[in-house]
């Protein structure tokens, strides 16, 4: 099994870096639209056997190191009993707003080996098929509720944020329940053949960094602490503020994964090099053709020098229109790039400077 990516958490030196990209497995590939027909994104997460091949499909285009699960963050919900829909343009949109002490108190505990279960069956047919490793992944609670408490949610979280500041005893009851359930998912996803977790926080980067410390770093801290007690490798990813940055990095997990926001070599200074960082390359370069990716994933490479514990990534997800072409050449450059080479090119550096 070729698992340069599980070495590259545990920030073992390597031959080459591993890569793989966030939404790998979706619209920018031709063969997708033919898998998935008309059915939406959570009917699919429903079909194991679809949501397994899908999940493979990327494999077919370019040798990533990883696959990623195909589903969506707000698969939590049907565990749940809450019927989301996902909506173009709006994504996961619920029946109402969690936003009262009745709505919040209305949920009920639950397993998600049970109410997931075809979730579970979609990893163990990875597990059986594959040979690299599956990526698992939740949503952070804070991205959780700005599709929960307000429904469907505005561009600025505004309802989110004020709800967060008005009624803060609400605020923990619903982000404590997620965040006890979101553990409990991972540790299912691993037990089920995922060999390490993402938490995706996409929409932390609207918060100011003293309400991200107050609101929601307890939480993630928590379900990242849950973690890996349990033993499972996780990449804590957030997007959007590289002030939250140093607050990212107190949260936990193996690796931060950092957006395009910041330089990849200064990012790896304030998280601290006794962990690994995973990305950053903008999604957009690789709409601007071969030569601009391939340029912009030099300068990742160049930046990163060969320290051990990176993965090569885009710094969010890859664009629906995006050239597979493209994806291949940037993923055939990465791996071919002797990391040796870099180690000794930077140790040599370092020498000289002292």
């Amino acid at each position: 099994m070729n698992d340069r990516l599980l070495r590259a958490l545990r920030r073992e030196p390597l031959d080459r870096t591993p890569v793989w990209f966030m939404r790998q497995a979706g619209r920018s590939l031709p063969r997708y639209h033919d898998l998935k027909g008309d059915q939406d994104l959570l009917a699919v997460t429903r079909n194991p056997r679809l949501a397994a091949d899908i999940t493979k499909l990327p494999l077919e285009y370019f040798p990533v190191d990883g696959a990623v699960l195909y589903a969506d963050i707000a698969t939590i919900f049907l565990g749940a009993g809450i019927d989301v829909r996902i909506e173009k343009g709006l994504g996961p949109v619920l029946p109402h707003p969690y936003n009262s002490a009745e709505t919040i108190r209305s949920l009920k505990p639950f397993d998600p080996r049970d109410r997931l279960d075809f979730v579970m069956r979609t990893l163990q047919i990875l597990k059986e098929e594959l040979d690299v490793p599956v990526l698992g992944f939740i949503g952070a609670p804070f991205t959780l509720m700005t599709y929960m408490v307000e429904s469907p949610r505005t561009r600025e979280r505004t309802g989110t944020k004020a709800f967060m500041w008005k009624e803060a005893g609400l605020w923990d009851e619903l982000m404590s329940y997620w965040s006890e359930h979101l553990i409990a998912f991972g540790k299912a996803q691993v037990e089920a053949g995922a060999a390490c977790i993402q938490i995706f926080d996409s929409w932390a980067g609207s918060l100011h960094p003293d309400d991200y410390r107050r609101s929601v770093l307890p939480y993630t801290k928590r379900i990242l602490d849950g973690l890996g007690e349990a033993g499972i490798p996780t990449i804590n990813f957030a997007t959007g503020n590289p002030a939250l940055l140093p607050m990212l990095a107190e949260g936990g997990g193996d690796v931060i994964g950092l957006d395009w926001r910041v330089k990849i070599d200064e990012a790896w200074k304030i998280v601290g090099h006794d962990r690994g960082v995973q990305g950053n390359m903008d999604p957009v370069a690789l709409l601007a053709g071969k030569e601009t990716a391939l340029a912009r994933a030099a300068e990742v490479i160049e930046a990163v020098g060969g320290r051990p514990g990176h993965i090569f990534n885009v710094g969010h997800g890859l664009h629906p229109d995006t050239d597979p072409e493209v994806v291949r050449a940037v993923v055939e450059y990465v791996q071919g790039v002797d990391l040796a080479q870099l180690r000794s090119k930077r140790e040599g550096s370092l020498t000289r400077e002292a």
